[in-house]
């Protein structure tokens, strides 16, 4: 099975101070410290899991300028078998659609049995998926929490649902399924496994080269458009209850009866 998994980098909200530009659309990006999306993660390791068991090759494809290609590696290193970079200066402001239509002709290069996504881009929503499916015209499910190869080109996916229910459905392949954070433990990468695959080439696709025109794609073309940005403001902090047992569990009724959670 050929399957192609689209990750994005994005800032690691984890390892950065996050502040508001001067404008007020966009956050200071100056000396960020990013990495992969993390729900990309796990799109990656369920490609590699469905490969370990029915065979065929993993696709990492990302857009995105040079310094991009670090992510392609550090999930080359996880296992998957390529890399391609999709970078052209015309891409620079794409909005969801944008993306899609970069994505989708470089679908269209190709043979993808299977294309993942993750559930969301940690910094851009959940948008590019099923605008990828509509676009092929295949198939689509979202957050979607286990997979099984079927025999017969489908697959028996597992989708979660309001409620904490689980929705099962069959889906014909080829199709795009964005996958659910926690459908499984992506493994570790070390520095030893980024190193092995530093000298690998990644090929790198432009405009041109995917037969994109640039008045469909970028700032220009981008329906969707940033009018402002705002951090919301920090809420009371917890209270930490204080003495002994007997003492914190008393206090915690009373605090309890009077935020109307006792009678």
């Amino acid at each position: 099975m050929e399957i192609l998994v689209c990750a994005k980098r994005v800032p690691d909200t984890s390892e950065n101070e996050i502040e508001l530009n001067r404008a007020g659309n966009d956050i200071e990006r100056d000396d960020l410290v990013y990495s992969v999306n993390e729900p990309d993660n796990y799109a990656v390791e369920e490609a590699l899991q469905i490969v370990d068991r029915a065979g065929g090759q993993v696709t990492v494809v990302t857009v995105g300028g040079d310094e991009d290609e670090e992510i392609l590696r550090r999930e080359m290193a996880m296992g998957a078998h390529h890399g391609v970079l999709l970078s052209d200066e015309a891409f620079n402001g794409s909005d969801g659609k944008g993306i899609a239509t970069i994505l989708k002709a470089f679908v269209e290069k190709g043979h993808y049995d299977l294309i993942l996504t993750g559930v969301q881009a940690e910094d851009a929503g959940a948008q590019v998926g099923g605008m990828l499916a509509a676009m092929l015209d295949y198939p689509f499910a979202s957050l979607v929490n286990s997979i099984e190869v079927q025999d017969g080109g489908t697959l028996k996916i597992s989708r979660e649902i309001e409620g904490g229910n689980k929705e099962m459905n069959a889906i014909d392949l080829p199709c795009v399924l964005s996958i659910q954070t926690g459908i499984n433990e992506p493994r570790y990468v070390g520095m030893r496994g980024i190193r092995q695959v530093a000298s690998r080439t990644i090929p790198v696709f432009d405009a041109s080269g995917l037969g994109v025109s640039e008045d469909a794609v970028g700032k220009a073309a981008a329906k969707v458009k940033r009018v402002d940005y705002f951090v919301p403001a920090a809420g009371k902090g917890a209270e930490m209850l204080a003495g002994s047992r007997e003492e914190i569990i008393d206090r915690l009724i009373e605090l309890m009866k009077a935020k109307g959670g006792l009678n």
